[in-house]
């Protein structure tokens, strides 16, 4: 099987590579990252002319329905578009039925794992689409990643994303919190820990991404808060989840204000290019006022 490969950032080159060494023929493109270990087509529909599967690998759902513009045209009938990008759940489902129009079968797959997944092959798949779609493209996220689930129609694949990452940054920025106020409390940090992660607090965010140095697992807090996970990524996810509330009319106040409170952090207090756990040092510096 042929595979197009759109968007060979730090996402998608490692994705990539990683289906060239499991021997798959592929050809790549993206208009600014040079991956030189990547077979290079000189435009997108190149890339995707002839190809069994066309993965991308996008910013947002602006790009993507651009890129769509251009390879979906180029695609045989029957080929399955495969995006792994994170967008909005309205721009997966528009460029989902842009290609079923062509007789295209279409995939929104996004991804949990960050670049580090991304080049050891152990990334969750979170998919959107049909059954014989997923049946499909399987045996790739089996060498991409270490896990996929079908979610089920185009579109479930961005919805489940956003609404874990909503989760993810609620849950960081309690647990930030509460750390900033046991400090205050005099509660030593470790035994904040013990107590949390065996009791009814405790989360993914304090066992696993302890946002406070020198505490439970290596995490990008004993590194500087140098990104294993980026705060303008986690920006972006609670805004697309806040879109999509809007959307359907869903009530998500804690949400509206995890995406409010790393906008601030992001754009307004230097949080750009740090992990989002860097928020535990925003409240340790600031008081109710």
């Amino acid at each position: 099987m042929r595979i197009g490969f759109i968007g060979l950032g730090n996402m998608g080159a490692p994705m990539a590579l990683n289906l060239l060494k499991a021997g798959y023929d592929l050809a790549g493109y993206d208009p600014v990252a040079q991956a030189s270990d990547i077979p290079r087509a000189a435009t997108a529909a190149d890339a995707a002319r002839d190809a069994g599967v066309v993965i991308t690998m996008l910013p947002n759902g602006a790009i993507l329905r651009e890129v769509a513009a251009q390879i979906l045209p180029a695609m045989p009938a029957g080929a399955v578009h495969l995006d792994c990008s994170t967008v909005d759940v309205e721009s997966a489902r528009a460029v989902a039925e842009q290609a079923r129009a062509r007789g295209i079968e279409a995939m929104d797959a996004p991804v949990s794992g960050g670049v580090g997944g991304a080049a050891a092959g152990t990334l969750t798949f979170m998919a959107g689409g049909s059954a014989a779609a997923f049946a499909r493209v399987r045996p790739l996220f089996e060498v991409m990643g270490q896990r996929a689930v079908h979610c089920g129609a185009s579109g479930n694949g961005q919805a489940a994303k956003i609404c874990n990452n909503m989760i993810l940054g609620v849950t960081m920025i309690a647990t930030c919190e509460a750390f900033a106020l046991a400090d205050k409390l005099g509660l030593d940090r470790q035994a904040m820990f013990d107590v949390v992660s065996t009791s009814s607090g405790s989360s993914w965010s304090l066992t696993s991404y302890c946002p406070a140095p020198g505490i439970g697992p290596k995490s990008p807090a004993d590194n500087g808060y140098k990104p294993g996970f980026a705060a303008e990524l986690m920006l972006k996810d609670l805004t697309l989840s806040q879109m999509a509330a809007r959307a359907v009319d869903a009530d998500t106040p804690l949400g509206a204000a995890a995406a409010d409170l790393y906008r601030r952090f992001v754009e307004e207090e230097g949080g750009r290019g740090m992990d989002f756990s860097a928020m535990l040092p925003r409240f340790e510096k600031r008081g109710r006022g």
